[in-house]
């Protein structure tokens, strides 16, 4: 468990992203709100579980090294019930197409992802 005063730098992550969306959204209602439509839908229950879809796209995120995103699908998939090994493996099928960039990603910043907002959750 963390101690108090030290920074948490995924929860810092996911308000700066808050805020900034915050901001565009003021900015850009409509196409914030196209997009966000848009992305809902995708992540709908269907026919593949939402469970699923977060580690499709944590996968996408590590491959493509984008850290806000890798953050956000890494707690969609701990909100999900994902296990630590079904993040693993998808970790490693990132790998397996993104090399050892996509494998620096999984094993530093998902991982403290994974410790720091499971902490969160007790």
């Amino acid at each position: 468990m963390e101690q108090a005063g030290v920074n948490n730098s995924i929860q810092t992550h996911l308000n700066n992203y808050k805020q900034g969306i915050g901001t565009y959204t003021q900015m850009m209602p409509e196409l914030i709100g196209a997009y966000n439509e848009f992305t809902g839908a995708c992540f709908k229950e269907g026919e593949i579980s939402q469970k699923n879809k977060h580690l499709m796209a944590l996968g996408i995120s590590v491959y493509s090294q984008d850290e806000y995103c890798i953050i956000y699908h890494t707690k969609g998939c701990i909100d999900q019930g994902c296990t630590d090994k079904e993040i693993f493996e998808t970790i490693g099928v990132a790998a397996a197409l993104g090399g050892g960039a996509a494998m620096s990603q999984g094993v530093t910043l998902v991982q403290e992802c994974m410790n720091q907002l499971s902490n969160m959750k007790h």
